[in-house]
C-alpha cells in the first residue's frame, strides 16, 4: 500500500493544496493502520470488520477526538483509491466513529482582552511593540497564530487596513483590521528595521519578507507566540489559560455578539463549512436576556 500512500499524499499537495505538514498527518496516520493491517496489505483486500478492529484498537492508547481524525485521515484515502478506481467498495463507508461532545470554545470577556492587549509594557518587555502588535493583529482578525508567523510585510497594507491571510490548504483571503491595530503595527515597523540591521551586522542572510521578527531577526514561530501571549495572560490576570486560539474564539464571539452575521464570520476565520462556525454562537445568558428585554415588547418593563 506504499505506493498508493505516496500517490494520496502527492495529490493532497497538489491538487488539494493541503500545507506539508497536513499532508505528513495523513500519511502517519495511513501508515498505522498499513502496519496493522501487516506486511504491505491490498487496498482492494480491505475490509469494513479490518477497519472497525483498527479503530477499536485505537481506543486504548488515544482520546477520542484522535480516533476520530484516523478515521478522517482514512476516510479522505479510500475515497481517494476508488475515484481513482483502484479500489471497487469503500471498506470505512459503513464504519462509525467516536461520539464527541459538543466542544464550546473558550474564549475572553471584552475587559479580559483589553487587559491582555495591554499587558505588554516598555518597561520590563523587550518587544513590547512586537507583542502589542500581534496582540492587536490577533484579535482585529481572528486569524490562527500559524497564518500571523506566516505573514509577511507584503501582506499588510496600512492605508486599506486590510491584511491577506493565507489559510488552510495555502486557501487566500482578506481580512480588515482596525485603527488600533494599524497604530501598533506602525509603532512596531521601527522595532522590526533594527532587528533586521542586526542580523546583517552579524553575517546572517536579512529576513526581508516576514512581518514578525524575533530577536535574532529571523521569523518568529508560532510556538513563540504562543508563549508570549500565555505569559501576558498570566500578567494580566486572566483566569482561564490565555492562547492566540482564545483570542480567535473571542474575535469571533464579540463579532456575533454585536450582531454580525454567521456568514461573514465564517468568511473572516476562513472556514469551509458553516457548521465549523456554528459552534461560536455560545453567546452568554446575561447577553442573550438583556437583547430579549431591549427588544420584545412583551418583556419591556418585566421586572428583574
Amino acid at each position: 500500500m506504499t505506493a498508493q500512500i505516496e500517490r494520496f499524499v502527492t495529490w493532497l499537495l497538489v491538487e488539494k493544496g493541503y500545507s506539508p505538514h497536513t499532508a505528513d498527518s495523513y500519511r502517519r496516520d495511513i501508515v498505522e493502520f498499513s502496519r496493522f493491517c501487516g506486511e504491505e496489505p491490498d487496498p482492494a483486500a480491505i475490509t469494513a470488520d479490518r477497519v472497525q478492529d483498527f479503530v477499536g484498537s485505537l481506543y486504548a492508547v488515544n482520546a477520542s477526538a484522535s480516533v476520530a481524525r484516523k478515521l478522517s485521515a482514512l476516510r479522505t484515502f479510500f475515497r481517494f483509491l476508488r475515484r481513482e478506481k483502484i479500489i471497487a467498495a469503500d471498506p470505512v463507508a459503513g464504519v462509525a466513529g467516536p461520539k464527541l461532545g459538543h466542544h464550546i470554545p473558550s474564549f475572553l470577556t471584552v475587559d479580559e482582552v483589553f487587559a491582555l492587549l495591554e499587558a505588554p509594557v516598555a518597561a520590563t518587555d523587550r518587544f513590547w511593540r512586537r507583542d502589542r502588535a500581534i496582540l492587536e493583529l490577533l484579535y482585529a482578525t481572528g486569524m490562527r497564530v500559524s497564518e500571523l508567523a506566516g505573514c509577511n510585510l507584503d501582506d499588510i497594507d496600512l492605508a486599506a487596513e486590510m491584511v491577506r491571510v493565507r489559510g488552510k490548504g495555502n486557501k487566500e483571503r482578506l481580512i480588515p483590521f482596525g485603527r488600533a491595530a494599524t497604530e501598533a503595527l506602525e509603532r512596531y515597523r521601527p522595532e522590526r528595521d533594527s532587528l533586521m540591521a542586526a542580523r546583517i551586522q552579524r553575517g546572517r542572510p536579512p529576513e526581508r519578507e516576514a512581518l514578525f521578527l524575533n530577536g535574532q531577526g529571523g521569523r518568529l514561530s508560532a510556538r513563540s507566540v504562543e508563549r508570549s501571549i500565555q505569559l501576558y495572560g498570566l500578567r494580566a490576570g486572566i483566569g482561564v489559560e490565555v492562547t492566540p486560539h482564545a483570542l480567535r474564539h473571542s474575535f469571533a464571539t464579540h463579532l456575533l455578539e454585536m450582531g454580525a452575521d454567521l456568514r461573514t464570520v465564517q468568511e473572516l476565520l476562513g472556514h469551509v463549512s458553516l457548521s465549523t462556525t456554528q459552534k461560536y454562537t455560545h453567546l452568554n445568558i446575561d447577553h442573550l436576556a438583556k437583547v430579549y428585554d431591549e427588544a420584545h415588547p412583551q418583556a419591556r418593563g418585566r421586572s428583574r
